[in-house]
């Protein structure tokens, strides 16, 4: 019987897999898989989400006072900004704004797991240039670019290493690039960064016209759950992304826990420091294992990747946390079958992990 048949492209696709938060059996774990803020959400956010509004009335289509408000603590102009369920909606737009069938996005060999699927949705090819160390190479991104090349990805700090090209490397790339090939740099984990670098992409977004800069409040300002995300570029980009973003986006309670996040930056240095802490004090632990065959690539993002390179596998690890009670990001499907990504929780978390490691290397807890 004839059936409606999908394009070839899409037959291809994998679904994206989130972390996991059930153990093999089913049992509830604490996640330690997806990236999510310990510290839970600013008072002010769970505040203005305890706000009673009308759930029969449309949002603001166009996130107007979110807008505004992201714009007065960055320094933006906020018609040069557009708001989308998460970040991932407005990469997708703009990928979708410029690739289809015969055309090639690019970005580093360990890259967020979505950029592919940008590519795939639209018939685009992605393309993956060699990594060095791990992390993103700018000389290997720029001689991987052709002729076909429509768009480059640069997830900075990088997902799921947590490498973190600094301002002027950033530059370098953006100036080997043709002037037609946009250059979109994600910055999901940017506030983890030393605030002295974060509104360096902003600069150049604002300076050029081929330069998409995205933000989430999934992240540091702890909002996953709202879908709040947003970009800020040159006015005929942003207008692509808005001819294709979802109308009504973006719902009433996302845009009000994420205007009441915005003005709570106390909380967003706080899980700044509370990350940067915990960080230290896990990789500190797994160098201590490095006889062991255990080591993390450097990280300026909410996460370590860490690598299992001995007698004790990424499987083992993953099977031994999930008796302690904690899922991880097993990666062999992003080519680091011996590597686990694994999220900074709280302080006991870490106490716990930090633990078990110790032990499954025979080591004393």
């Amino acid at each position: 019987m004839a059936k409606p048949q999908p394009k070839p492209w899409i037959s291809a696709i994998h679904a994206y897999v989130p972390g996991k938060s059930k153990s093999a059996s089913g049992k509830p774990l604490t996640k330690l898989s997806a990236n999510e803020n310990p510290l839970g959400s600013s008072p002010a956010a769970l505040a203005a989400l305890a706000e009673a509004h009308v759930a029969a009335d449309y949002p603001d289509p166009d996130a107007r006072a979110l807008r505004e408000k992201i714009a007065e603590v960055h320094g933006l102009d906020p018609d040069r900004i557009v708001c989308g369920t998460g970040s991932g909606e407005l990469l997708h737009c703009a990928v979708q704004a410029l690739c289809g069938p015969g055309d090639e996005v690019l970005a580093s060999r360990y890259s967020f797991s979505l950029y592919p699927l940008l590519a795939q949705k639209v018939g685009a090819t992605p393309v993956f240039a060699e990594p060095e160390g791990y992390g993103a190479s700018v000389d290997n991104v720029l001689a991987a670019v052709t002729p076909a090349t429509k768009v480059v990805l640069l997830d900075n700090p990088n997902n799921p290493v947590g490498s973190f090209l600094p301002p002027a490397e950033v530059a370098r790339l953006h100036a080997g690039l043709p002037g037609d090939v946009l250059l979109i740099i994600d910055e999901a984990y940017g506030e983890y960064v030393d605030p002295a670098l974060q509104h360096a992409a902003f600069a150049l977004a604002a300076a050029h016209e081929n330069v998409l800069v995205s933000r989430t409040f999934s992240k540091a300002y702890g909002l996953a759950s709202e879908r709040v995300g947003w970009v800020t570029g040159a006015p005929h980009l942003i207008d692509l992304v808005n001819r294709l973003r979802g109308a009504f986006n973006v719902s009433i309670s996302g845009q009000k826990a994420a205007l009441a996040a915005l003005g709570d930056q106390d909380f967003v240095a706080r899980s700044r420091d509370h990350n940067a802490t915990e960080r230290q004090r896990l990789a500190d632990a797994i160098a201590m294992l490095g006889n062991h065959g255990l080591s993390a690539s450097p990280s300026e993002a909410n996460f370590l990747l860490v690598h299992f390179e001995g007698d004790v596998s990424a499987a083992d690890a993953v099977e031994a946390l999930s008796e302690a009670g904690y899922a991880v990001r097993h990666l062999p499907g992003q080519g680091l079958p011996h590597a686990l990504r694994i999220t900074i929780g709280t302080t006991e978390a870490t106490t716990d992990v930090i633990a078990t490691l110790r032990k499954l290397c025979g080591e004393a807890a």
